[in-house]
């Protein structure tokens, strides 16, 4: 007996383009094929909100894996610090994916830039300031976010009180101006195949089994839902699993604000590791004394890649292995950040950290293993673009080469 037999199934209207999920790939995807009016249904799981609730709308793995992650309109990108840098330019070279004039696209579409130095806050100009003396690759983080209407309250990790840092959202709704449907709280659980083509997809819609059918089916559905989608496809993705390990550490710098400030305006690079400003209230615990607040705490995130030794096991838990060499990475980012936290003036004695956390899922459908260079997978025209397709852990903030990758993908369908 079917499980759904008392569901209703409704079927909707034939649309060419089936677009799931609203993060980077799916939202950039969407406006693309919309602006040049081919007809797109987006399927998002979560809700559509307000950026500045967001917050309420992290995922929960389980207890062994701090996952950071979203479930509602724009995905991840809506929490986000909106950072924009180039990653894995060479290494997806190896795949033919050539990515040189989709990220000059996307730069422009966003506003890539450099932040002014009217919001370089004092804590990140101390941190800015640190590196440069010690010797490290140190420059502003490229960011897309709207400075004459940025209130630089420092919640950027919240989704942004003032709407002014580019998400997902953005795209989803330039695609629904330009004629697309959006459907929320739509939970996407089968593709639907014929004759080793995609046909549509059912999902879970207010209690309800729902079918929608389509010639093109782009899974964007986050590293996690994409891989278990196409499982229950008979694709066996999902069984390589990379997050970006990361820790914050920071100490005491009196009435240094940073707390307030536009998060990740800087960036160190270093060769197993990058470094970034980041608040993290979870330092003052560190600190015994009573006298110790939120605006005395400068800290910064140390993030390395990973050896992509994680899984999503068969009961769909995500599962992290950590080695010796992804270890060792996240000791030197540590080392690294201490010293710049004495050198910009914190109280080296207050130095500590939080405990080791994850963002930036991905690798469970890599390109050369479950999708081509096209992104497409065994089965005809169903296509995947988001980080799910990365073939190595960038161990840098992955939005500008997921739009890349969706800006190509895009460019290669119309042309189909």
């Amino acid at each position: 007996m079917s499980i759904f037999n008392i569901t209703i199934v409704n079927k909707i209207g034939d649309v060419m383009y089936i677009v799931v999920g609203t993060g980077a790939g799916g939202a950039l995807l969407a406006r693309e094929l919309a602006k040049n009016d081919l007809p797109v249904t987006i399927l998002e799981k979560g809700p559509y909100i307000n950026s500045k609730d967001a917050f309420n709308y992290y995922d929960k793995y389980n207890d062994s894996v701090d996952l950071l992650t979203t479930t509602c309109i724009g995905g991840a990108t809506i929490v986000s610090m909106s950072n924009m840098v180039r990653a894995l330019d060479e290494e997806l070279l190896e795949y033919d994916v050539d990515l040189t004039e989709s990220y000059e696209y996307v730069e422009e579409l966003v506003g890539v830039h450099q932040l002014d130095d009217s919001h370089i806050g004092k804590g990140t100009q101390a941190f800015l300031d640190a590196g440069r003396e010690l010797g490290l690759e140190t420059l502003k983080m490229p960011k897309a976010i709207r400075e004459e209407d940025c209130i630089q309250c420092g919640k950027c990790a919240f989704g942004c009180p003032a709407d002014v840092k580019w998400s997902g959202k953005d795209f989803v709704d330039e695609a629904v101006d330009a004629g697309a449907t959006l459907i929320t709280e739509a939970d996407v659980t089968e593709i639907i195949v014929e004759n080793g083509a995609v046909k549509g997809v059912k999902y879970f819609k207010d209690n309800a089994q729902q079918e929608i059918y389509g010639e093109y089916v782009v899974l964007s559905a986050g590293a996690i839902s994409s891989a278990l989608i196409l499982r229950n496809a008979g694709i066996d993705a999902g069984r390589e699993l990379f997050f970006d390990p990361f820790v914050s550490v920071g100490g005491y710098l009196k009435d240094i604000n940073f707390n307030t400030e536009v998060q990740m305006a800087g960036l160190v690079i270093g060769k197993n590791f990058v470094l970034s400003p980041h608040f993290s209230s979870f330092i003052r615990a560190n600190i015994p004394n009573d006298e110790v607040t939120d605006k005395d705490i400068l800290s910064i995130m140390v993030k390395t890649p990973d050896e992509c030794k994680g899984y999503i096991d068969d009961d769909g838990d995500v599962v992290k292995i950590n080695t010796i060499t992804d270890i060792r990475y996240l000791a030197e980012g540590v080392a690294t950040a201490g010293f710049i936290l004495e050198k910009a003036g914190v109280d080296p004695t207050t130095i500590g950290s939080t405990v080791y956390r994850g963002a930036h899922p991905g690798g469970t459908a890599p390109i050369g293993k479950i999708v081509n260079s096209n992104l497409e997978t065994e089965i005809g025209n169903l296509y995947v673009c988001d980080a799910s397709v990365l073939p190595i852990s960038p161990g840098k903030p992955p939005i500008l080469t997921i739009l890349a990758l969706s800006k190509r993908l895009a460019d290669y369908l119309k042309n189909k």
